[in-house]
């Protein structure tokens, strides 16, 4: 994947630069503030290759790539430097819901700080591990050292916070985390442990009582004074005199921010998070099946919304107040794993090679925690996979939920964090996480393998028409693809680039150009153009969407050889020059000059039947495509 293409292409079709207030990703999605979602062309960003799908919800316009979102992320900061760190300015007036914003504000709170949590809750699992096998004992030196490694993360939680906040907020991250460092200095701790051990006395500022809590792996308290700082430093900053800004406004701000987040915020912080414990446990205590049952089944409908997100931080709340989780992740756990064993169902028993090779490795995926190219490419697709895939979440949560199976360190649901429910010294979390994973995946494979049926494909008509150059012929169910560059046409198997050769991009052929001209193989329209002028992309009047790519790894010239005739959106005939190209520089500056010319949207087609051939010239027939 040519990640340098997808990111403009994206970039263009979400309404360009002009268009984007900010950008964040998670595991899977490009998430993006737009100006105006109406300039988003969403129905053709979905059939971009690349693009698994778009989710517009939670006040996020969300494009959804994979695993290989943080390569494409790259490449759009690169495209668009300011948008790094999300301090994107506007002025615009944000007329999303309430429920919007505070959906938008949590996924771009706690996504960047998900891989901390999750590398410091695998070295805890690792930990109990090595304790419950007898590797370490609890007193040496190597417990201590690990499990200190550990506890950084979950401990200086209100750190890592404080700089996630600012960036979402807009405020500056150093004076927030230095405000996560006030809630947690050892003198502040060391006065709040003597108050309670006392059992009685008091600590006061100025006259002004401060509660006697402390805030390590504490959540809301920190999000709340960040945002309350957000509100300050404009106001500090108007306030100082020019001369002397530079102390002044950090100066009041902190002042100011810390005074009333240790006196006012903080305390109101820690007893929402103690308040929403209570709530968990009173209703794990009522009904311990229920809410894991509800995630179980229902995550795939929050995932294709983007909003399960939010539930993400009552799980990580559950687990820094009472040192484990156990509705949430184990809920997940369930989702996550059932939608990847009914994606596999169906690799397992379509019959047409495309679909069976996107199931395989969507579902093995979605095993692992990542469901998105499950859901998007498959689940949602076929709807049978969704179904099951909801009937053995549903039942595999329940189960965990009888159980009350704990979560005690978070990472992404699936095989790979079943460590995660080692603690208390015992297994036995570990083997209830594993019988009710067991019971999703079978259940799930099972219903989805027996009620899935692959397309059925409509039946091709052997009449054709020839347009006036004999070149293009179309009847309702038939495309005629000719060929667009003089020389010899090869299978893609041939081209050395495992996203052409293996199919990744679409069925297709190559051709190893005789001479330096392409010409539009079909009548269409242009949909694709990039500025290193290597590949065109073509939509036939049909619905055939073809890449043409000259060259490998030619996209590294910069368009140096290369010449348009066409531009985006531009109507064309089959025959019309669409660029010009030198064969023997591009060639001479060591480049392999092999042509794909692929349907990238093969998985609508029910058949792809190509040619072979030593010498063609354009306007032969090259391919057909077989609706």
């Amino acid at each position: 994947m040519n990640y340098q293409e997808l990111a403009q292409t994206i970039i263009g079709k979400i309404g360009g630069q002009e268009n984007i207030k900010g950008l964040t990703h998670c595991a899977t999605r490009l998430r993006f503030n737009l100006k105006d979602e109406g300039k988003a062309q969403t129905d053709s960003l979905k059939n971009t290759v690349g693009v698994m799908g778009v989710v517009s919800k939670g006040g996020q316009y969300q494009v959804i790539i994979g695993s290989d979102v943080g390569s494409v992320y790259k490449e759009i900061l690169k495209e668009v430097p300011s948008l790094d760190g999300e301090k994107v300015e506007t002025n615009e007036k944000d007329d999303r819901s309430m429920a919007s914003k505070i959906i938008d504000t949590i996924t771009g709170i706690f996504t960047p700080i998900l891989p901390a949590i999750t590398a410091a809750g695998m070295l805890k699992a690792v930990l109990s591990l090595l304790v419950v096998f007898n590797a370490i004992d609890k007193t040496g030196q190597t417990y201590i050292i690990i499990d200190f490694m550990a506890d950084s993360a979950f401990y200086f939680l209100p750190i890592l916070l404080a700089a996630s906040s600012a960036q979402k907020f807009k405020t500056n991250m150093y004076l927030a985390m230095m405000v996560g460092g006030i809630l947690l200095h050892p003198n502040f701790v060391g006065m709040v442990n003597a108050i309670k051990e006392a059992g009685e006395g008091s600590i006061h500022l100025f006259g002004l009582p401060i509660s006697a809590v402390t805030y390590g792996s504490s959540v809301i308290p920190i999000i709340l004074a960040v945002w309350f700082m957000s509100y300050i430093e404009p106001i500090a900053d108007k306030v100082s005199p020019k001369a002397i800004k530079f102390f002044s406004k950090p100066l009041i701000t902190i002042a100011i921010v810390g005074t009333v987040s240790l006196v006012v915020v903080g305390p109101i912080g820690y007893f929402i998070s103690d308040g929403i414990s209570n709530g968990i446990k009173a209703l794990e205590n009522f009904s311990p099946w229920l809410v894991p049952t509800i995630i179980g089944a229902l995550t795939p409908l929050f995932v294709a919304t983007g909003t399960h997100y939010g539930l993400v931080p009552i799980g990580i709340n559950n687990r820094m107040t009472t040192g484990y989780d156990s509705v949430i992740y184990p809920g997940m756990l369930a989702s996550n794993l059932g939608q990847g064993a009914a994606s596999l169902a169906v690799g397992v028993k379509s019959k047409d090679s495309s679909i069976k090779q996107v199931a395989a490795s969507a579902g093995l995926t979605g095993l692992f925690g990542i469901t998105e190219p499950a859901l998007y490419g498959v689940n949602l697709k076929y709807k049978t996979p969704l179904y099951a895939a909801m009937i053995g979440g549903g039942i595999g949560g329940l189960f965990m939920g009888i159980s009350r199976v704990k979560n005690f360190t978070g990472g992404s649901p699936g095989l790979l964090t079943l460590p995660s429910y080692i603690g208390d010294d015992t297994l036995k979390h570990l083997y209830m996480a594993c019988i009710g994973a067991a019971i999703s995946i079978v259940i799930s494979f099972v219903v989805s393998y027996v009620l899935y049926k692959d397309p059925v494909q409509e039946e091709v008509g052997t009449e054709t028409k020839n347009d006036e150059a004999g070149t293009f012929a179309t009847t309702n169910t038939l495309t005629e693809v000719s060929v667009p560059i003089k020389g010899e046409i090869v299978s893609l198997s041939a081209v050395e680039d495992g996203m052409f050769s293996e199919e990744i991009l679409g069925k297709g052929f190559a051709i190893k150009p005789a001479e330096g001209v392409v010409y539009a193989p079909v009548s269409g329209t242009v949909t694709a153009v990039f500025d290193s002028k290597h590949a065109i992309g073509l939509t036939s009047d049909s619905g055939v969407e073809l890449l043409i790519h000259i060259g490998i790894d030619t996209v590294q010239l910069n368009g140096e050889g290369y010449n348009y005739f066409v531009e985006k959106g531009q109507k064309v005939q089959t025959g019309d020059k669409l660029i010009e190209f030198d064969l023997e520089k591009i060639a001479g500056k060591g480049y392999n000059t092999i042509t794909p010319v692929v349907v990238t949207n093969s998985a609508d087609f029910g058949d792809i039947i190509t040619l072979t051939k030593t010498s063609a010239e354009p306007g032969e027939q090259a391919m057909k495509v077989i609706r």
